[in-house]
């Protein structure tokens, strides 16, 4: 399930802290602080889609993430790719390289990372 803007932002505020009350998130913001109701209201609407849960402390809701960033990365770059590149790995990675002018020392490197993590992957 994919998520808004606002909702992704509240989600990576979640992350951060791991557990919070709306006041905790509304300090999060450095500027254009959104009404603390608005929080809330986005905290309600997470708790639907089963992103987060909470509790009652006293007079305030603590809330964390259910769902963890790295599965939530993991889906929408999964689907980033199907929707945008066919699946297709080696077209993203393409189109990156191209649109960011990478350098053939640039892919190369690129590739031995990725061989040596995916190596150290399989080794655990």
């Amino acid at each position: 399930m994919q998520l808004t803007k606002a909702e992704e932002q509240i989600m990576h505020i979640l992350w951060t802290l791991e557990e919070a009350t709306v006041q905790d998130i509304l300090k999060e913001f450095a500027k254009d602080k959104p009404a603390r109701t608005t929080i809330a209201t986005i905290l309600g609407i997470l708790e639907t889609k089963e992103f987060v849960a909470h509790r009652t402390d006293g007079r305030s809701n603590v809330y964390w993430a259910i769902i963890k960033k790295d599965d939530y990365s993991k889906k929408q770059l999964f689907g980033f790719l199907k929707n945008y590149f066919d699946g297709s790995f080696s077209s993203l990675t393409s189109f990156f390289a191209k649109e960011t002018n990478l350098s053939i020392d640039d892919l190369d490197k690129l590739m031995e990372e990725t061989k040596q993590a995916l190596q150290e992957e399989q080794n655990k």
